[in-house]
């Protein structure tokens, strides 16, 4: 399991643990460059609730689509809670470089997001976590679509409306949560 990620007894497999006292690694025999799915956690600086208004989503969720888009990663699910974001990313070409990826976004997002709010919006650190070849694209895609419900934001996934996906509509992904549920 990766950094950053508590073990499945301990709660749920995806989330961050809370109180960590040292910065993520990435794994040291991973490269980080090639065709894998990654489920991603980036948290607001001083987790700030950054993302309770849809303007800064919109706003950050555009330059995210951007470097996605250049980059060639498909972004499954993504959603914006309101002091962090989860995605499920999958690399398009076999020369997709996850460290720069995740980079540029940060940065793009966080430019754009300072210059209209005049706030700085990531920690320096997040969380990334291959996904192993037999885990289902998705079982983390209704991780990310369920978080809100989890965090007791809304009664139905439906009600929340910071989450979705490039590659599918909202009714699919939903749908297909649901079935995998």
């Amino acid at each position: 399991m990766g950094a950053g990620f508590s073990r499945p007894d301990s709660g749920p497999p995806f989330a961050p643990q809370s109180g960590v006292s040292e910065y993520p690694h990435h794994l040291r025999t991973f490269g980080y460059v090639g065709l894998y799915r990654y489920f991603l956690t980036f948290c607001t600086f001083e987790r700030n609730p950054h993302f309770a208004t849809a303007a800064n989503v919109d706003t950050v969720h555009e330059q995210i689509l951007r470097v996605a888009l250049v980059d060639q990663f498909a972004l499954h699910a993504y959603c914006y809670m309101p002091d962090h974001f989860h995605a499920l990313v999958e690399a398009q070409r076999d020369d997709c470089d996850l460290k720069r990826f995740v980079a540029r976004a940060k940065q793009y997002s966080g430019f754009y997001f300072k210059r209209a709010t005049k706030h700085a919006l990531w920690q320096r650190y997040g969380y990334e976590r291959v996904l192993r070849n037999d885990e289902e694209t998705i079982v983390v895609a209704r991780y990310i679509v369920e978080n809100p419900v989890r965090a007791r934001l809304v009664a139905s996934p439906l009600d929340y409306p910071f989450w979705g996906s490039s590659t599918w509509s909202r009714e699919e992904l939903i749908e297909d949560v649901r079935r995998a549920g």
